[in-house]
């Protein structure tokens, strides 16, 4: 019954998790946003004492099992040790903490934590992890799959579905996520836990606890037979059949060695209680003491299904399936068209001095402090403003950028979704008041100068009227050029975005290391 309950809360805990990174909709957020914040990393970072408070206490009583039902990068490591060890007859073996590496891991990402090193502390971080993998690598399947749809369901004049754009936001982001997908790939299929129980610091922290757990899994001497069966099944390789012991700092309660126990030697409970079990156990009569051999259990029936060619109708279901596919790709490379004459050409992002962190953010320092690089806010973004950093130093936390749209003064869509406290949450009359940067002209790139064309796009779109059009003598004529007026200018991007400048705009946004409020 401990593991079903377990299996049923993980799952429940993994898709909805999963489901918050693939959500362009926004509308999953409300229902499901608790479960991110309810990672204790998050929960420590954004001084949820509850939360905090809440983790401790089901530590010090059960164990650890947050890392088997809370932990999207615990439960995806069950998922692929789980088909990893099908067909093996003895899937895994006892092995001694390897304290001398996992202890200096949490002691390095302890003090990357302190000290404000970003890049450190989103590389080992479980959560953020994890949800690299999921925007990075799943996100992109799920869109195309939408896309698929929205094209079908556009044939029959259905808009059920609509197209979103699939573009990768950091090559370097998305090479870390799919590194650490094939390393926990690997170690998950032939070891189970290792990623788990050696390099992360969560683990590591939780197992300090757990050591002082209230209920734990522990043997019945008088009982145990020494089959190893409960060694062999034990994912974290935490359980020593010799001696009879459970390493607790890596036992993460999942419950898979209570059932392969043929002869009722291992318990769940407070190890305190064991004595009082056994007397109770010998007024039993001999049918509960009789030794049931596990080879003699009568496993599940199960089907072997033949395999069978795949037939004509199939064979034309998959043919139609990739012309579809090949059809809706080919229409996405033509919409990159002005006009069907021309191809647009794209912008390149500008060389800022001071990047642009998002409006709650408060200021850079606040940013490099508390984010942890789970992507949770640049998947939300749904204005394409949000990428993750390629500075060494803030490696994977968000910052904006305006080559594919503008932060639009109504939307808080960040700040709503991060569970850190890098982002604090505002509403909408704040985020209009609150300058994130200034815009900058660059009169070698204007069309005005360049082309000697009329263009007041940057001022037109402004939403907080800070660009204004002055006359400028450029050789023997008059023309209009953007002024920007620093102390209205919100930094929102709407002038950058919209500059008609190709392939670097004539107007670009610079941050401010302190966010100002007008």
């Amino acid at each position: 019954m401990l593991r079903k309950i377990r299996i049923s809360l993980a799952a429940v805990f993994f898709i909805g998790i999963t489901l918050l990174f693939l959500d362009f909709s926004g509308t999953l957020h409300a229902w499901l946003g608790w479960m991110a914040k309810v990672q204790i990393l998050p929960a420590l970072l954004a001084l949820n004492v509850g939360v905090v408070a809440a983790l401790v206490i089901l530590t010090l009583v059960v164990g650890r099992i947050y890392c088997s039902v809370i932990c999207p990068l615990g439960v995806l490591q069950d998922v692929i040790g789980w088909f990893g060890k099908r067909g093996k007859r003895l899937p895994y073996t006892f092995s001694k903490a390897k304290n001398g590496l996992r202890y200096p891991i949490f002691v390095l990402f302890v003090i990357a934590l302190v000290a404000g090193f970003g890049s450190v502390v989103a590389l080992l971080a479980p959560c953020s992890s994890y949800g690299r993998i999921a925007a990075n690598l799943l996100s992109p399947v799920y869109l195309l799959v939408n896309n698929l749809l929205a094209a079908a369901a556009e044939r029959v004049d259905s808009y059920t579905f609509y197209h979103v754009d699939i573009w990768m936001r950091s090559l370097p982001t998305f090479f870390i996520a799919a590194g650490t997908l094939v390393l926990l790939f690997v170690l998950a299929w032939r070891n189970g836990r290792t990623y788990c129980n050696t390099v992360c610091p969560v683990g590591t922290l939780l197992g300090l606890m757990a050591r002082f757990s209230w209920l734990k899994v522990y043997f019945d001497p008088d009982k145990c037979r020494s089959c190893s069966k409960c060694t062999h099944q034990c994912k974290a390789a935490c359980i020593d059949y010799k001696t009879m012991s459970v390493d607790y700092s890596r036992c993460v309660t999942c419950g898979d060695c209570l059932p392969v126990c043929g002869f009722g030697a291992l318990h769940y409970g407070h190890p305190s209680q064991e004595k009082r079990r056994a007397l109770r156990e010998q007024k039993v009569s001999g049918e509960s003491k009789a030794v049931v051999s596990s080879d003699q259990r009568q496993p599940a029936a199960e089907s072997k299904l033949s395999s069978t060619p795949a037939d004509e109708s199939r064979r034309s279901f998959l043919l139609a399936a990739a012309l579809a596919t090949t059809a809706a790709v080919r229409a996405q490379k033509d919409k990159k068209v002005d006009g069907g004459l021309a191809v647009i050409e794209d912008k390149v992002i500008p060389e800022r001095a001071t990047p642009i962190t998002p409006p709650g953010s408060f200021s850079a320092h606040n940013m490099a402090r508390h984010c942890t690089g789970c992507q949770l806010c640049v998947a939300a973004c749904p204005n394409g403003v949000l990428r993750p950093s390629t500075d060494p130093m803030k490696l994977m936390q968000p910052l904006m950028s305006y080559e594919r749209g503008f932060c639009r003064p109504e939307c808080t869509r960040c700040s709503e979704v991060c569970p850190t406290g890098a982002i604090r949450r505002i509403d909408k009359a704040t985020k209009s008041s609150t300058q994130i940067g200034h815009a900058v002209w660059a009169k070698a790139n204007c069309v005005v100068i360049t082309d000697g064309v009329e263009c007041d796009n940057c001022a037109r779109h402004c939403p907080v009227g800070a660009i204004d059009m002055v006359d400028l003598t450029v050789g023997e004529s008059i023309v209009s050029v953007p002024s920007v007026n620093a102390s209205r200018c919100i930094g929102c991007g709407a002038c950058e975005y919209l500059c008609p400048s190709r392939p670097f705009a004539a107007i670009y946004v610079e941050g401010h290391e302190i966010h100002q409020t007008n």
